[in-house]
This record gives structure tokens, sequence and C-alpha cells, in this order.
């Protein structure tokens, strides 16, 4: 028997652990009697085996709203996945009486909603799906080659000009739906600047393409060369002086005594104002007897000049 000492002490002792059981027994049934709420996901569309000569074109169900019922927690653990819902082209296909899984032609179809696909668990209710059919159009796929162009922006340096650009590639090819590819003139780079550019040089450039993801490109990245060299004028110099070199006598003459010239050249050389000063006309005499010569002037110009005229041409010597 035990004594009345030792019984309450066994009180003591099992009326907490009765207590702390019944705490435990009454969170556990409340998690488990949690009312179940519905909401909203938003799945992704994802579509498979689209036909190999053919495009899903952007006019397409995108996206679709499950509306489901479940417990709060199983909604939390939900949100935080990546669903999508899987659509499949041939397999839908089957099912509507415009195509089928052998023969798909371009055209707009509706493919039904699999509730099924949807990778939810046993433990949740879809309790209904917006839309229940998604729409899709197919194109036929076509490959087209396009001759590059490049556009410039900003201007070169005072006095430059910039030649044609050459492109490499010079073509690319593009693949996309038929309607989109036959809607397309031309193909052209990102726009080149000049600005301030006084040489040649070689950029690397992207393709300037419109709704990039529509369509398949061989090349998206071109190297462009561009040729920048002087502008290039022309100039006339009058009555330059005619210097004697080697005078052989005392007194001699040379009419006319000036004479003028026409150059042609870079424009930043051109336009210089110390230009004339840098021209020099002269005539060498060494060894003439006195007597009348029918001579021509020499030129001394700058370089990247070039003379294309010069009057007179023949001048009259006369030495005394």
């Amino acid at each position: 028997m035990l004594k009345r000492r030792q019984i309450s002490s066994l009180f003591r002792i099992a009326a907490p652990m009765a207590v702390a059981a019944a705490v435990i027994t009454i969170i556990i049934v409340t998690a488990c009697t949690q009312d179940p709420r519905e909401t909203n996901l938003l799945l992704p569309v994802d579509y498979a085996n689209v036909p190999d000569d053919m495009i899903l074109t952007n006019f397409h169900t995108a996206k679709i709203e499950v509306r489901i019922k479940c417990r709060p927690k199983l909604i939390e653990k939900l949100s935080k996945k990546s669903l999508v819902y899987p659509a499949d082209i041939y397999t839908d296909l089957a099912f509507d009486p415009a195509g089928g899984t052998d023969a798909i032609e371009p055209g707009r179809y509706l493919l039904p909603v699999d509730k099924t696909r949807i990778p939810l668990g046993r433990s949740v209710s879809i309790v209904n799906i917006t839309p229940s059919y998604l729409n899709i159009r197919l194109e036929k796929k076509v490959t087209r080659v396009f001759k590059m162009k490049v556009p410039y922006i900003g201007e070169t340096a005072k006095g430059y000009m910039a030649f044609s650009p050459v492109c490499e590639p010079a073509t690319v090819a593009l693949t996309g739906a038929k309607s989109l590819i036959n809607g397309i003139k031309e193909l052209s780079t990102k726009p080149v600047d000049l600005a301030n550019a006084h040489e040649n040089f070689k950029k690397e450039v992207p393709l300037d393409l419109k709704q990039p993801k529509l369509f398949t490109v061989a090349q998206s990245i071109f190297v462009v060369s561009v040729q920048v060299q002087p502008l290039i004028g022309t100039r006339t110099i009058e009555q330059i002086p005619i210097e004697i070199q080697n005078r052989p006598g005392k007194k001699v003459s040379i009419e006319p005594s000036t004479i003028s010239i026409d150059l042609k050249g870079p424009q930043k050389k051109l336009n210089t104002t110390t230009l004339t000063d840098k021209i020099h006309a002269f005539m060498d005499l060494e060894g003439l007897k006195p007597g009348v010569y029918a001579r021509h002037a020499c030129i001394d110009i700058p370089v990247d000049l070039v003379m294309i005229n010069a009057s007179p041409r023949v001048f009259t010597v006369k030495i005394e």
C-alpha cells in the first residue's frame, strides 16, 4: 500500500502532464479542423509539340485562372510553386474537329483545358477554370534572306565624310510566321554613331528587330566597317608672284609676272588661312644668255594637294 505522502507526490507530477497533453490535443484538433478556403491561381500556359513547319503566333492564350479550394496552409505552399499548365498541340487537337494529330493546317484552334494536367495534388479541389478553352493561331513557318542596311546618326568631324558602310555578314536569314515575314521590307542594324569621326573604324552592332521574340535569326550581331575620309574640294589661288632663281643678268623680265592655280584636296587644308604662304612659284634661269625665251614656271604646293590647272602655262622671259 502506498503511503499518503507518496500518493500526493504522484498527483503533483501527473496533473501538469495531463494539462499539457490536453493543450497539445486541442492544438492538433484546431489545426486539423481549419475550414477550407477558396482562392485563384494564375498559371502560365506552356505550349508543346508545335508542328516543325509552323509557328505559334503571338495571338494565343498566355495564362489561365484556376479557382481552387483547400486548407490555408496548402494555399500558402502552392503560391510559392512555379506552376504552369502544359498544353500539347498534337494531343489537344485530336479532340478538335478542325484538325488532327497527323495533319494540322494553319488556322485558329480552341484547345480544351484538361484539369487533370494541373499538378495541385489530391487535397486541392478545382472549383473553376477560366477560360475553359485555349485560343491559338498557327501559321506557316518561312525563312527569308534579307540584305542588311546600316543607318547612321550623328555627324563626322568638320571637313570629313563617311562612305557607305561594309556589313559583315552582308545578309541575314530570318525565320517566322509567313504573314510577319512578308510584311518586312528590309532589315537593318541599330544606327552607327558618326559623332566627331575623323578616321576609319569598326564596330559591333546588333540587329534592329521589332518584336524579336516572334522571329528566329541566324545572326544577331554584325561587324560594321566605316570608312571616313576628308571632304575634297577645290580652291583657286590667284596672282602668285614668280620668283627668279639663278638670275643670269642685271635686267630680266617675266611676262606675265604672276600665275593663278587651281588646287584640289581636303577641304580642311584648302581652307587654312596660311595656305598662300605655303605656295611658291619660281623659274630657274641658270645658264641662259641674253635673249627672249618661252619658259614654264615651277610651283611648290603642300602635301595632299593637287594642282589641276594653272594660268598662264607659258611665260615670256627677256634677258638683257
